[in-house]
C-alpha cells in the first residue's frame, strides 16, 4: 500500500513537468499577436537608416570637396569631378590627394551626382543621391541644398 502511493505521487508530478498542446498554442498565439505588433513598427527602420548613410555621406563629400578647394583654389570641374579626389586632374597643381580612396556608391548602390557649376548651388556644386526611387528629380533625393517639400 505504501509503494502504491508513492508510485501514484511520482506519477502525478511527472504528468505536471509537461507542457499540454494548448498551453504551446497559445503561446504561440501569444508571440505571434506580439511579432504583428512589433514587426511593423521596426519595418521602416532599413529605409530610415539608409537615407541617414546618405546624407552622411553627402556630408562626407562636402567636407572632402572643401579639402580639395581650399589646396587648388576651385572645385573639381563638370558632372566626373568626384573622380578628382581619387586622382590628380591636369588642371591642379596643388593637389595633395588623394582625398578619398574611392568613391562610394549610394546605399541603394547607385552612384552619387555631381555637378560643377551647380544648378541649385550657383556658387558651388550640386550633389545629390537619387534615393530609394533611383530616378534623378524625385521627391526621395538626398542633396546637398534645401528644397521645399
Amino acid at each position: 500500500m505504501i509503494k502504491d502511493n508513492t508510485q501514484k505521487r511520482r506519477d502525478s508530478r511527472n504528468r505536471q513537468k509537461g507542457f499540454t498542446l494548448v498551453e504551446m498554442l497559445l503561446v504561440l498565439v501569444i508571440l505571434a499577436t506580439l511579432a504583428a505588433i512589433v514587426v511593423p513598427k521596426f519595418a521602416g527602420r532599413s529605409e530610415q537608416a539608409k537615407v541617414t548613410a546618405a546624407q552622411t555621406q553627402i556630408a562626407n563629400f562636402e567636407i572632402v570637396l572643401d579639402a580639395f578647394e581650399v589646396d587648388n583654389g576651385f572645385y573639381p570641374k563638370g558632372g566626373d569631378g568626384l573622380n578628382d579626389l581619387v586622382e590628380q586632374p591636369n588642371n591642379a597643381k596643388n593637389w595633395r590627394g588623394p582625398y578619398m580612396k574611392e568613391i562610394p556608391n549610394d546605399p541603394w548602390e547607385n552612384e552619387y551626382v555631381y555637378e560643377n557649376p551647380g544648378k541649385h548651388n550657383s556658387n558651388g556644386y550640386d550633389l545629390y543621391s537619387m534615393g530609394p526611387d533611383g530616378r534623378s528629380g524625385t521627391d526621395d533625393d538626398i542633396t546637398n541644398w534645401k528644397t521645399s517639400k
